[in-house]
């Protein structure tokens, strides 16, 4: 019994910790895109202070090159993120779903205990019923 208590509690803490990881992993895709569109932000300034938006254009900012270049960087690392996510989804999926089986399989094996325990009990009380009346 303690050893069944004590993997249900080892399969809650990877159901956590599985969980802390896709809740980390969706905080750094929100960051990567707040990035990229802080960087967005920056570009149009850039852009609207230089006058020009082509950017093949000989006199087209650095800056601004520099940050598209960054803002694409952070789109790549947002969607490897994305697949990551799907994966640690997943995990947690089947976390879950181990932990389902193992608490079913003791709650099954507490049921089965129970009803025997309450034939003994109410046979000893049928036995005491039984001496008290004679």
């Amino acid at each position: 019994m303690k050893s069944r208590d004590a993997l249900i509690r080892l399969k809650r803490f990877e159901v956590d910790e599985k969980h802390r990881k896709v809740a980390e992993i969706e905080a750094m895709i929100a960051d990567f895109n707040q990035m990229a569109i802080d960087l967005d932000r920056q570009i149009a300034i850039e852009q609207e202070r230089a006058g020009i938006t082509d950017v093949n254009h000989y006199a087209y900012p650095t800056f601004a090159k520099a940050a598209i270049q960054r803002r694409d960087n952070l789109a790549a690392s947002a969607s490897g993120l994305e697949a990551r996510l799907a994966a640690a989804r997943g995990e947690v999926e089947e976390a879950c779903a181990e932990l389902r089986k193992i608490e079913l399989v003791g709650d099954r094996d507490t049921d089965r205990v129970r009803p025997e325990s309450h034939g003994v009990t109410a046979e000893l009380e049928t036995v005491g019923a039984h001496r008290a009346a004679s």
